[in-house]
C-alpha cells in the first residue's frame, strides 16, 4: 500500500447512519468522489427503489456513481489517485455471489482484496455487521452471513481506520482496539 492510499472500512447495522458517515469523509477529500453502488437495481421492488433513490438525492450532483454488482474490482483497479473511492455495499456485493460455490468466491474476494491493495485512490468501505444477532435458519443465509464477516475482518487487517457506527455514535475501532491479526498464530 503507498504512503498516499488510504482504505476506510465502515461496518454497523442496517440504518445506523454508517452511509451518511462515510459520504461525509468522501466529501471532506479534495478528491474527486466516485460513489461504486454495488446493489442490482429491481423495478419489481418499490422498496428497494425507494432506498436508492433516497441514497442517489442524498449525493452530490457532481459526484460521479458508477453500479458495480458484480465486477467491484474491475472498478477499483482503474481508479486513480485524483479519486475517493466510496464502495456502498459490502452486503449486498457479497449477495451478489451467494451461488458461487467457495473456490470461486475465494477467487473473487482474493481479486477485491488485491485491488483494494493495489489502488492508487482513497478507498471507503460501507459494510453491514450481520452476524451479532440469531445464527439464521436456512443455509443461504448462515453463507452470506460468514462470508461478509470474512470478509469485513480481512478489510479490516488492511483498513485505517476501521469505523463502527451504532446508536447513533461512530466509534473509531482502530484507536479503541487492537487488530485481531496482532494475535493470530
Amino acid at each position: 500500500m503507498s504512503n498516499t492510499q488510504k482504505i476506510r472500512l465502515i461496518l454497523g447495522p442496517s440504518n445506523s447512519g454508517k452511509s451518511e458517515f462515510a459520504e461525509t469523509l468522501a466529501a471532506k477529500t479534495d478528491k474527486l468522489v466516485v460513489y461504486i453502488a454495488t446493489a442490482k437495481e429491481d423495478d419489481r421492488d418499490r422498496e428497494w427503489q425507494a432506498r436508492i433513490i433516497r441514497h442517489q438525492q442524498r449525493r452530490p450532483s457532481h459526484w460521479r456513481t458508477v453500479t458495480a454488482s458484480e465486477d467491484l474490482p474491475l472498478y477499483i483497479e482503474k481508479s486513480l489517485a485524483a479519486e475517493c473511492l466510496l464502495i456502498d455495499s459490502l452486503g449486498t456485493w457479497v449477495a451478489n455471489f451467494l451461488e458461487s460455490d467457495q473456490i470461486e468466491w475465494q477467487n473473487i474476494s482474493d481479486r477485491f482484496l488485491s485491488s483494494l491493495q493495489n489502488t492508487p485512490a482513497e478507498t471507503i468501505l460501507v459494510g453491514e455487521e450481520t452476524g451479532w444477532g440469531i445464527v439464521p435458519a436456512y443455509p443461504l443465509g448462515r453463507l452470506f452471513r460468514d462470508r461478509l464477516g470474512y470478509l469485513s475482518r480481512q478489510i479490516g487487517n488492511i483498513a485505517d481506520p476501521t469505523y463502527l457506527v451504532a446508536g447513533g455514535h461512530v466509534l473509531n475501532l482502530s484507536l479503541l482496539g487492537e487488530p485481531l491479526s496482532k494475535y493470530e498464530i
